[in-house]
């Protein structure tokens, strides 16, 4: 930050929206905010090696806050916004968070609400005072206050924020992130600067980064995938990073701002495709067969010109055409006109639509990597891009697969340890330096690794037809979320003789389908128990059956039955991460009289559940469920 902050001062850094206008702050006004909030943390009792919990939107001064722990010696803790409050206790109580700053009055109140158990969170800052002012709690402050308490001490001492940032190493601990917790509590994953700004660098190399992108700040910052592009990389970099207004704004913000590096999870570019889908839907039918005949030309074309294969005359002159009148005014709706590189990781991504925006000329890739490898671990090249395949290890990175199929690897941006967890420390990381993915896949003949599922998740059938299958849940779960009807889905058969599922609908594009048909729904649940709904769900359900049987392997996978679930699963009812990844087991757990019911052979079953409303308030729903049969089909024989 210093080093942009002296080379070119006026240069942007951050830009945030409010009110509808873009504020911009240069990389000298962020160095100089950024000493007086180390300045005013020093003061208040920030010490090295303490941690300072993080927990907001991505806002310029949150960003701020972390440089200025960071240049004290101390480590942020990034945790999710949209977190309940309980969610906070075990992070905060692990790593003996005395300090934190936040955005708001929501979060002032979560952590007020977490006090009585966490009695060392001594000092609250807030970024944003509406709803706040008639708070009268002990250490409680504005952020503000902060800065003037820093301004105040930068005076009396001069040389404090210098001699700190000097006192700084590569291999001290730079921040600490939580892993989502799908099978227990979360671990504290320690990151040191030298292993976050390693692959930050190594990620920039790879695809020719520079100070001219320019990247959308719109993913929890918790998430140390938004955390490495947005910060990690915007460091390494110097580019700018836009912080939208709120998460409404985002597809606007996208439009204005056009990014040049984007990275999103699979369900953005989901959605973003299906609202593409319902407006052509909608639209006239001379629109209609224009936009059809454009996209054949571009399903044929488009992605071999993204690879730069040979393409003929009038092929390059028809999808010439179709990017004037179609693809270009598309990628500007979306956001993407500019888009140089974008990536999408942590879910596999349907081939479909990983086609569709290669086709219309977004060179979409996919990127491997988790919390504990400092995200950066294969990466898709030019040219050499595939649906089915993760990319290639990218430089100072090692892959071996070992015999039971799990991935290692070893990488200068491999995690310290987990925080106060030297068991797991120990599981994870080997003594000769290989760290333990988790996941099963393989290197291909090309290089390229491929992911199957979690090394832990993939089972065996037991008794049937299927007796010995694998059983590969995510792999099936994700074929079938690559339907823009599935939002969710969660697939059951470690153990048991045939595999069943519950789903989740896309109300959004359900709606728009029943709509069009004329199918009248009063909410989620009615929409989702209609008979042609069901009818739908089992189109999809046998499609990914057919498919499954072309693998000898996993044609024992395929859904023999199934229910739609009638409401959505949902983060803040324990039954997916703050990441959306699906909570198997607990979910499994919570609804066991519907597994049960799947297994014992009914065709419906009543079931009530808890849920929580958006405001806290907790309540139930209930319904009886309709079960469903699926056609399964022969496995085909592996060709000699």
């Amino acid at each position: 930050m210093l080093e942009h902050a002296a080379a070119r001062p006026q240069a942007a850094a951050l830009r945030e929206k409010v009110y509808g206008i873009w504020q911009t702050l240069s990389w000298a006004e962020l160095a100089l905010l950024v000493r007086e909030l180390a300045c005013g943390l020093a003061d208040a009792g920030l010490k090295r090696g303490d941690r300072l919990v993080v927990i907001g939107e991505n806002r310029p001064r949150l960003y701020a806050a972390m440089l200025a722990a960071q240049a004290l010696g101390a480590v942020p803790v990034p945790l999710y916004q949209d977190a309940a409050s309980a969610e906070y206790l075990f992070p905060i109580q692990n790593a003996e968070v005395a300090f934190a700053i936040v955005e708001d009055q929501e979060q002032v109140d979560k952590l007020l609400e977490l006090r009585p158990g966490c009695p060392q969170l001594a000092r609250i800052w807030y970024d944003d005072a509406r709803g706040l002012r008639h708070y009268d709690e002990p250490g409680l402050a504005p952020l503000d206050a902060l800065v003037e308490a820093g301004r105040a001490r930068a005076a009396r001492t001069p040389g404090l924020f210098d001699a700190e940032v000097a006192a700084g190493r590569p291999d001290d601990v730079a921040a600490m992130f939580f892993t989502s917790g799908t099978t227990g509590h979360p671990k504290g994953v320690v990151h040191t600067h030298f292993s976050l700004l390693d692959r930050a660098r190594a990620g920039a190399d790879f695809d020719h980064l520079s100070e001219r992108e320019e990247v959308l700040a719109y993913l929890p910052p918790a998430w140390i995938g938004q955390n490495i592009f947005s910060y990690a990389q915007w460091l390494a970099c110097g580019y700018v990073v836009n912080c939208p207004e709120s998460a409404a704004t985002v597809t606007i913000d996208l439009k204005e701002i056009g990014p040049t590096y984007y990275f999103a999870p699979p369900r953005v570019f989901e959605g973003l495709l299906t609202s593409v889908t319902i407006r052509m839907e909608d639209a006239s039918r001379p629109k209609r067969w224009m936009f059809e005949r454009a996209m054949d030309v571009a399903r044929r074309v488009g992605p071999a010109l993204m690879d730069g294969q040979r393409v003929g005359m009038l092929d390059r002159l028809k999808y010439a055409l179709g990017d004037v009148v179609v693809y270009g005014p598309l990628r500007n709706t979306l956001g993407f006109s500019r888009v140089r590189v974008a990536y999408t990781a942590g879910e596999a991504i349907g081939p479909d639509l990983f086609r569709f925006y290669r086709s219309i000329g977004i060179n979409l890739k996919q990127l491997y990597g988790s919390t504990e490898t400092a995200v950066f671990v294969c990466l898709q090249p030019d040219h050499e891009v595939r649906a089915d395949t993760v990319g290639v290890p990218i430089a100072g990175v090692e892959i071996r697969v070992a015999d039971d199929g799990e991935v290692l690897v070893r990488s200068p941006g491999l995690l310290k340890e987990y925080f106060k967890n030297p068991a797991a420390t120990a599981e994870a990381l080997g003594a000769d330096g290989w760290y333990h993915t988790g996941d099963a896949g393989f290197l291909d003949a090309s290089g390229h690794l491929k992911i199957i599922d979690r090394a832990k998740d993939v089972g065996r059938l037991r008794g049937g037809a299927h007796d010995g299958a694998m059983f590969a849940p995510k792999y099936v779960e994700n074929k079938l979320k690559f339907f823009p009807f599935v939002k969710e889905a969660v697939a059951f058969g470690d153990g048991r003789e045939k595999v069943c599922a519950f789903v989740n609908i896309d109300f959004d594009a359900v709606g728009n389908w029943a709509e069009r048909r004329n199918l009248p729904y009063a909410g989620y649940a009615d929409l989702a128990a209609k008979p042609e709904v069901l009818a739908l769900v089992r189109d999809c359900v046998e499609s990914v059956n057919a498919d499954l049987a072309q693998d000898e392997r996993l044609a024992g996978s395929q859904i023999s039955r199934f229910l739609v679930l009638h409401k959505e699963l949902d983060a803040d009812d324990g039954e997916l991460t703050r990441t959306r990844k699906v909570r198997r087991g607990p979910i499994g757990e919570k609804y066991r009289v519907l597994v049960d019911a799947l297994y014992g052979g009914r065709s419906e079953q009543f079931v009530e559940t808890a849920v929580t409303f958006e405001d806290g308030r907790r309540g139930s729903i209930a319904a009886t469920l309709a079960i469903v049969d699926a056609k399964t089909f022969p496995a085909l024989a592996r060709a000699a």
